[in-house]
C-alpha cells in the first residue's frame, strides 16, 4: 500500500493510539493440559497479569514513551498494539480501528522494530530491506531507492549495503531493523528499546531520524527505552509501567517537577530519579515477571513471531 493510501486510512481520527482496559495475562499449563508426568497436586497452576487494566492516549505526531523496569510489561503492550498477542480483556485502537476486529487494516498503518528482530543473516542489508519491500508489495525501484535513503541517513556506508549481516556488529544490524521498520512510512512506528546495542554516535544518528520522521512524514512514535536521556530528549509524554500498571504518565519535564517538588529537589531532579522514586527499581532490576511468561509461553500463542512487525 502507497503511503497516500496509508495517510488516508490514517485521517479518520487525530487519535492515533488509544488503550482503554487493556489485560493480558500469561499462565502455566492446566493439570489436564500437562503431560501425566508433569502433574503434581501440590502445585496449582501459575498466571500472571503483564498488562493489568492499562488506559492511555496517543496523539497523532506525538513521540510517546514508555518507561518500565525488565519484565515490566512493555514489550507484552508493544506486541498488543501491533496485533501479534490478543488481549484478554479491554480495546485497543489505532486512528480508530480496534486491533482485534480490524487486524489487516492496523497492519497497514503500523511497523514495529524490536531489539530481537530477525534477519536472513547471508544477505546484505540491502537484500533484506528488498526482500522486506517484496512482502509490503512496495515497487521495487522505489524500495531500492528509499532502502539506500533510509541506511545512509542511518550511517551505514555505500560499502556495507552489500555486506552480509552475519559480518556486521550488532549494533549495524540493530540501524537495518530500524531501517526496515522505516520502510513503508508508516504513520505508528512501534520502537521496542531501538537503540539497545548502539554506540553514542549510532544512537544520535537514530534519534536524529526519528524526529525527522515525524517532521516529514507526520509520524507517531510509541518508544519503549531504557535510556533516560533519550526518553527526556525524544518523548511528548512519558509513561511509567510498573508491574503491569500505568503509575505515572505526564511530560518529562512535568514528571520531574512532581518528583523534585516531593523531594525537596526542584531544578535538579533527573529522569532516573523520577522512575527510582515512582517504582522503587533499577531499569536493569532482573526478575520473573510479564515478559518472562511471555517469553516462555507467549511465543507459541504468536507462533514466535518477531522483527520488524
Amino acid at each position: 500500500m502507497s503511503s497516500p493510501d496509508i495517510q488516508r486510512l490514517a485521517a479518520r481520527t487525530d487519535v492515533a493510539l488509544e488503550v482503554q482496559n487493556a489485560v493480558k495475562r500469561f499462565g502455566r499449563e492446566t493439570a489436564q493440559q500437562q503431560p501425566f508426568w508433569k502433574r503434581s497436586a501440590r502445585k496449582p497452576p501459575e498466571t500472571t497479569v503483564a498488562v493489568d487494566h492499562i488506559s492511555l492516549t496517543v496523539q497523532r505526531g506525538e513521540i510517546f514513551g514508555l518507561l518500565g523496569a525488565n519484565g515490566s510489561g512493555k514489550s507484552t503492550l508493544i506486541r498488543l498494539i501491533s496485533t501479534l498477542l490478543v488481549p484478554d480483556g479491554g480495546e485497543i485502537r489505532v486512528f480508530g480501528y480496534d486491533v482485534q476486529r480490524e487486524e489487516r487494516t492496523v497492519r497497514r498503518l503500523i511497523n514495529r522494530v524490536s531489539v530481537e528482530a530477525s534477519f536472513f543473516k547471508k544477505l546484505s542489508a540491502l537484500e533484506n530491506l528488498m526482500y522486506a519491500a517484496r512482502l509490503y508489495d512496495l515497487p521495487g525501484v522505489y524500495a531500492r531507492r528509499r532502502s539506500v535513503e533510509i541506511l545512509r541517513s542511518l550511517g551505514l556506508s555505500e560499502k556495507r549495503l552489500y555486506e552480509p549481516l552475519e559480518h556486521m556488529s550488532r549494533g549495524m544490524q540493530q540501524k537495518v531493523a530500524i531501517a526496515r521498520g522505516l520502510l513503508t512510512s508508516p504513520v505508528l512506528l512501534l520502537l521496542d528499546e531501538p537503540t539497545t546495542g548502539l554506540d553514542p554516535r549510532s544512537k544520535h544518528d537514530v534519534q536524529r531520524f526519528i524526529l525527522r520522521m515525524r517532521a516529514e512524514h507526520d509520524t507517531t512514535v510509541f518508544l519503549t527505552t531504557h535510556d533516560m536521556d533519550e526518553a527526556d530528549r525524544l518523548c511528548d509524554r512519558i509513561a511509567i509501567i510498573d508491574d503491569g500498571r500505568i503509575v505515572a504518565l505526564d511530560t518529562p519535564q512535568g514528571l520531574k517537577d512532581a518528583i523534585g517538588a516531593r523531594n525537596g529537589k526542584n531544578g535538579s531532579t533527573t529522569m532516573e530519579d523520577v522512575f527510582m522514586a515512582l517504582t522503587g527499581k533499577s531499569l536493569d532490576d532482573d526478575f520473573e515477571s510479564a515478559d518472562d511468561f511471555e517469553s516462555e509461553y507467549g511465543n507459541e500463542a504468536t507462533g514466535g513471531s518477531n522483527g520488524a512487525r
